[in-house]
C-alpha cells in the first residue's frame, strides 16, 4: 500500500505535539482501526546558486500583515513542486505501539543524574526488555537488506562493518539539513555505557571512514560534519548520528543532556578505559519514557 493510500485512510484522533521551532506537528490516528502516527515537518527552502529560481514564480500570492518605514511583512502562498520545492516531509508509523505514542507525546522532562549503580540495577534490565522484536527493524536494515536502495555504504563485516544511510528526519533534498545514521553490525554495544578502551580503535576507524564517505558523497568538508551519540538512545543497538554542522532545526536531538560528541567519547576512553562504567551521566528524560515508569529508578534520583 502506498503512503497516499495510508494517508487517505488515516482517521485523526488527537494532536500529540506541535513544535514551532522545527515547524512540525505529530498526529495520532488510526488506519483500519490500528493506531498510526503521522509527523509533518515543513520543508526548508531549496533556494541557492544551484537553483536559478524566479521569485515571481515561487510566490503565487500574498497578503500584507503590516509595514513600518522600510519594513514589510506578509503572509504568502508559494508555488510548490513535489521534486524541487515540496511543501513538507511526512513520516508514518503504522501500526504504532504504545511505546511509539508515548515517545511522540508532549511530556514533562526531568534532568537525571544516573549513577553506575542506577545503571546496573535499573537501566540494564530495562535495556534487555527493549531488545528482540522491538529492534527487529534495525536487523532488517543490517542483515535483510531493508532500505538498501538508500544505503550510502554497507560493510558486512560482523565486527567492524556498518550501514550508513539517510536518517528518516532528512528529506534528502536540502544539504544544509543533512542527517545520516550509522548503524553498526556488532550486537555487543547497546549504549555509550558499554564503550571502553577496547573499543578505541573501532571508534577511531568508524569516525575516519564515515567522514571520508560523507566527503566523497556530498560537497562537504570533514570539518562541516558533526558526529554524535544519544544517551539515552531511542533504541539500544549502537548507532551514531551524522549531521551538517549548519543544521538549523535539530531541536533537542543535539541538545546538552542528549547528544554526546563522538570525539569526546574517544577522548574520554583514551584517558580512562572504563570512563563510562564508573562516571555519573546526566541526561534529560521525559515522563513517558519506560525508565521513568520504574518506581525504583525514580526513587533513586
Amino acid at each position: 500500500m502506498s503512503v497516499n493510500e495510508f494517508v487517505n485512510k488515516f482517521q485523526f484522533k488527537e494532536l500529540l505535539k506541535s513544535d514551532p521551532q522545527t515547524k512540525s506537528i505529530v498526529l495520532l490516528g488510526t488506519i483500519d482501526s490500528q493506531d498510526a502516527i503521522i509527523s509533518l515537518e515543513k520543508s526548508h527552502f531549496l533556494f541557492d546558486s544551484d537553483h536559478e529560481t524566479d521569485l515571481n514564480k515561487l510566490v503565487k500570492d500574498s497578503v500584507i500583515i503590516n509595514h513600518n518605514d522600510v519594513y514589510y511583512w506578509s503572509n504568502v502562498l508559494l508555488e510548490q513542486t513535489l521534486n524541487e520545492f515540496p511543501t513538507a516531509k511526512l513520516n508514518l508509523i503504522y501500526p504504532a505501539t504504545a511505546t511509539h505514542i508515548k515517545k511522540y507525546c508532549t511530556q514533562q522532562v526531568h534532568y537525571i543524574i544516573e549513577t553506575p549503580d542506577m545503571y546496573k540495577k535499573y537501566v540494564i534490565p530495562y535495556i534487555e526488555t527493549m531488545k528482540g522484536d522491538r529492534i527487529k527493524w534495525v536487523y532488517n536494515i543490517l542483515f535483510e537488506g531493508k532500505e538498501s536502495e538508500t544505503f550510502i555504504h554497507h560493510d558486512k563485516h560482523p565486527q567492524l562493518g556498518f550501514v550508513l544511510l539517510p536518517d528518516m528526519k532528512w528529506d534528502t533534498l536540502n544539504l544544509q539539513s543533512l542527517y545520516l545514521c550509522c548503524i553498526v553490525n556488532r550486537k555487543d554495544i547497546s549504549s555509550i555505557r558499554d564503550l571502553n578502551g577496547s573499543h578505541l580503535d573501532f571508534l577511531k576507524q568508524l569516525k575516519s571512514t564515515i567522514l571520508q564517505l560523507v566527503e566523497q558523497k556530498y560537497p562537504l568538508s570533514q570539518d562541516q560534519v558533526r558526529i554524535f551519540i544519544h544517551y539515552q538512545p531511542s533504541y539500544y543497538h549502537f548507532h551514531l548520528h551524522i549531521v551538517n554542522v549548519a543544521h538549523p532545526g535539530l531541536g533537542d536531538g543535539i541538545a546538552v543532556g542528549k547528544a554526546i560528541l563522538l570525539d569526546d567519547v574517544i577522548e574520554n576512553i583514551s584517558i580512562k578505559d572504563d570512563y563510562y562504567q564508573v562516571r555519573n551521566i546526566g541526561y534529560l528524560l521525559g515522563e513517558n519514557h519506560g525508565l521513568w515508569q520504574i518506581e525504583g529508578y525514580r526513587n533513586s534520583i
